[in-house]
């Protein structure tokens, strides 16, 4: 299995996910610059946190017309993997390969800090290695981490088992204080209908190691590498 990282100009979380795939994950991985446009030698593609073109119009809407962006909507289109994490989640969003919006946190400010998340659903190729209701200790360094939907989304999300992770406390209480940037129904994470395009606004990769406080986001990499030994 081969994983690819796309960099935008302004990712800064490209080598995170390299290092990760890598070394914890042990497969090969390339950066894919953003212009390139060949993905088919790929078996899931990782868009990293940053800030894609300076975020200067809005975060991820200037990314999301990339040349590459082309060829990810048609590689997820194949069914093939796609993860995007905090600035990866919002181009997903801008890209239109996610529902709802990611706006300007609650209390306007950029957050860098660690938050519990709890796994709502591990129904997904990038989370069956994480347990039902299991609370993840995640960092988080973002502006625009508000996601926003209509009820009609909501609803959808919710029914069809998409809400992949949402902000709690310790203990796993879904509660409005242990919502950090103001994210509707406390969401920190979503896939798509036919789920195989997910976004996070936490930093998996990020806590991978106990050295760094964390090593509870390993299980993201690993379900993906998973499903794709399986399906090879």
């Amino acid at each position: 299995m081969k994983f690819g990282v796309v960099v935008f100009p302004g990712s800064n979380c490209d080598h995170d996910a390299y290092h990760v795939i890598s070394k914890h994950v042990g497969q090969p991985v390339d950066f894919i610059w953003h212009r390139e446009t060949d993905l088919r030698s790929y078996d899931a593609i990782i868009i990293p946190g940053g800030f894609s073109y300076g975020d200067y119009l809005r975060a991820g809407a200037l990314a999301r017309f990339s040349p590459v962006m082309n060829s990810v909507k048609e590689f997820a289109a194949k069914g093939n993997l796609v993860l995007g994490i905090c600035n990866g989640f919002q181009i997903l969003c801008e890209a239109g390969l996610l529902p709802g919006a990611l706006i300007r946190n609650r209390g306007l400010h950029f957050i860098c800090d660690h938050v519990n998340v709890r796994v709502e659903s591990n129904n997904t190729p990038f989370t069956h290695e994480l347990k039902a209701g299991g609370v993840l200790r995640l960092p988080i360094a973002h502006a625009d981490g508000n996601f926003v939907c209509d009820d009609a989304t909501l609803d959808e999300l919710r029914r069809e088992d998409r809400i992949v992770l949402r902000y709690c406390d310790r203990d796993g209480q879904i509660t409005d204080a242990a919502n950090p940037n103001g994210s509707r129904d406390n969401i920190a994470g979503i896939c798509n209908h036919e789920r195989n395009v997910m976004g996070l606004m936490p930093h998996p990769e990020r806590a991978c190691e106990d050295l760094l406080g964390s090593s509870d986001g390993r299980d993201v990499f690993r379900s993906l590498a998973g499903t794709l030994a399986a399906a090879a």
